[in-house]
């Protein structure tokens, strides 16, 4: 299969080699130093103290890839604009797009069941209506990432989460199909775990409560996710913040899984911290705006995660990284 990973930071880089090692011609949008490296020495993935070395087709033109049977976008939500000026030149007429971010994804009202509670306006995910206009709604898969992973150099990627290396896919209508069957068998095959998801956006709620809770608290400590969950001073903190995460969810999905409390958290920054100290721009609006979005639209009061959200945004836009 012709696969192309589009926005190859991290996780993308990641599957990138497993999905090339697994015998798929795989290609990567990417650029900068990672690029020009990947470029001459090829892409190495780390899983502990081994190393799997992989040869990809890299470019910061989508044109030079050729038309692909399937495009993964693993772009942070603020960059999703480069999609649409790269996409035409990737897509036949049955090519398929894996929309792979965290945080409510800017498809979230298209197709949605009708038993779903209204959602509120989120318009502001997708300025212009600029991916409304270049994606059909027969081209959306819908992707949930749970991997952890950080370019350490150039060229290579640390999987920091080996037991844990997932991604979840499904129609935006929430309907089985061959096409997803198929997907969710190349990634196995990959080595990259992708069960049975009977609603995408449930899936979504369920990574969403840990990502607007611990991983903005993560954000404003400066601190690792383990790190913030044991600290003393935060004992009577995080439970709140989960409890109201969980609110918001269950507003959605009334059975939507519960966030874990106990156990130890994963040893590493996440992926919004990372890009805080890298100078990157920042996923607030998916993370931070549009949870809150949905709250204000389910009447629950969340002052915790109110009080989260403000100081995200002042220390983002602090740095210049986010403009609200």
């Amino acid at each position: 299969m012709r696969i192309c990973i589009f926005g190859a930071g991290a996780v993308g880089s990641h599957f990138a080699v497993r999905l090339a090692l697994a015998g798929h011609e795989v290609s990567c949008v990417m650029r900068g130093p990672h690029l020009e490296a990947v470029k001459a020495k090829g892409l190495t993935l780390r899983v502990g103290s081994s190393e799997f070395p992989a040869r990809v087709n890299a470019s910061d033109d989508p044109a030079a890839l050729g038309r692909q049977d399937l495009v993964i976008s693993t772009l942070k939500a603020n960059a999703l604009g480069d999609l649409v000026a790269g996409l035409p030149p990737l897509l036949r007429d049955d090519t398929a797009i894996v929309f792979a971010q965290n945080g409510i994804p800017w498809w979230y009202d298209i197709a949605l069941s009708p038993d779903h509670p209204p959602p509120p306006d989120l318009a502001f995910l997708d300025p212009g209506g600029r991916l409304r206009a270049t994606v059909s709604r027969e081209r959306i898969i819908g992707g949930v990432i749970f991997s952890a992973n950080e370019v350490v150099e150039p060229g290579i990627v640390v999987n920091l989460s080996p037991e844990r290396n997932m991604l979840l896919v499904g129609e935006c209508d929430d309907a089985p199909s061959a096409r997803i069957e198929r997907v969710r068998a190349v990634l196995k095959e990959a080595s990259i775990q992708s069960g049975e998801v009977t609603r995408i956006r449930r899936a979504i709620w369920s990574k969403l409560m840990t990502n607007m809770s611990m991983s903005v608290l993560c954000l404003i400590t400066g601190q690792t996710a383990r790190a913030a969950r044991a600290d003393p001073a935060l004992r009577d903190v995080v439970p709140r913040l989960l409890d109201e995460a969980q609110a918001i969810g269950q507003s959605c999905y009334a059975d939507v899984e519960r966030v874990t409390r106990s156990g130890p958290a994963p040893d590493h920054k996440p992926s919004l911290l990372q890009d805080y100290e890298r100078g990157r721009p920042m996923e607030i609006d998916t993370l931070v705006r549009a949870p809150a979005a949905f709250a204000k639209a389910a009447g629950l009061s969340t002052p915790m995660l109110d009080l989260l959200a403000g100081l995200a945004v002042q220390k983002a836009g602090d740095k210049g990284l986010y403009q609200g």
